[in-house]
Parts: structure tokens; C-alpha cells; sequence
């Protein structure tokens, strides 16, 4: 069964390795993130969440209910539009369990490259909601998070609501 990681857990921290082999493993832990995000109400959910540290995801597209398996994802391109939207983090939750919000700043649209479940590589143009996702799942597996977006004093504002990680 897997474990959600919380903020302050080191892994959420940690760059992942790209993926080298498609394994039945692997499948089979990615159907599982889609079971979790489903589960906790989530759209998106990066490997480092669950404390692999491999460059894999899953996300959803809220509008449609397209789920993507990525393996191995790169933003290959972004546009010079910026839309500022309120986002929020399964790892990053607050002491009600739920977790915390706020406004990030970041491109309306990218374009993604990524190989899927089959090992057939990919490519798609995202804008809005869908766009948002993939950046902020794809920055889990470079180590980073939303609050890292945010002014010092804002970040340190919404991490006093923050349950801290059991140790």
C-alpha cells in the first residue's frame, strides 16, 4: 500500500532519476497513484509523493477526466502568458488534514513530452488547469514545490498551517 510523504519528508526534496525500464512494478504502482489521487480528491500525483524517486506522475484533466501515466516527463516549451490560480498539494497539507492553498504565478500553457505506459512517446500542448497540473507535478520531480513560489513571508505564513511531519 502506498504512503503519501508530507512536507518536510527529505524525498519531496530530492531530484528523481529518469525512468530506464517500463516495468510491470512500475504500471502497477502508477495504478495505484491514480487509485490514491482519486481517493484524497487530487488531480495530480508525482513519484516523490510516495517517496520513489524515479521521474514518473500521474495526472487528470479536472474537465474531461483524462487521466495521463507519464514517464519520464519534460516541458519542452512554455508561453510568455503567466495566469496567477490558487494551488494546493496533497504532501502539503494543514493541521485539519486538507491540504493548504495558495496563489501561484505560472505559464497559461506548456507543451509536454513523455513517454506513456505503453513506451510510446508522447506530446501534447496543455493550457489552463491541465497546464498548471503538469508544471506543478513535474517540479515534485525536480525536488520542488508550490510554496517555493511564493514571497518569503507568505510562505512562511501558510507554513504555520501546516501539520508538521510525524516523526
Amino acid at each position: 500500500m502506498l504512503q503519501m510523504k508530507l512536507c518536510g519528508d527529505l524525498v519531496l526534496r530530492t531530484k528523481c532519476a529518469p525512468v530506464d525500464h517500463i516495468t510491470p512494478e512500475l504500471l502497477s504502482t502508477m495504478n495505484q497513484m491514480v487509485e490514491m489521487m482519486r481517493a484524497q480528491n487530487g488531480v495530480g500525483l508525482a513519484a516523490p509523493q510516495i517517496g520513489a524517486l524515479s521521474r514518473f506522475l500521474v495526472m487528470m484533466d479536472p474537465d474531461t477526466e483524462t487521466v495521463y501515466k507519464m514517464i519520464n516527463p519534460q516541458i519542452v516549451s512554455h508561453s510568455s502568458d503567466v495566469c496567477t490560480m490558487e494551488e494546493g498539494c496533497l504532501s502539503v497539507l494543514g493541521h485539519d488534514g486538507l491540504p493548504v492553498f495558495a496563489n501561484v504565478s505560472r505559464p497559461q500553457s506548456v507543451v509536454v513530452e513523455w513517454t506513456d505506459e505503453t513506451g510510446a512517446k508522447k506530446m501534447a500542448e496543455m493550457s489552463g488547469v491541465p497546464a498548471r497540473i503538469v508544471q506543478h507535478e513535474t517540479d515534485h520531480l525536480d525536488g520542488k514545490l508550490f510554496i517555493d513560489y511564493l514571497s518569503p513571508i507568505r510562505r512562511e505564513m501558510l507554513m504555520r498551517k501546516v501539520k508538521k511531519l510525524k516523526k
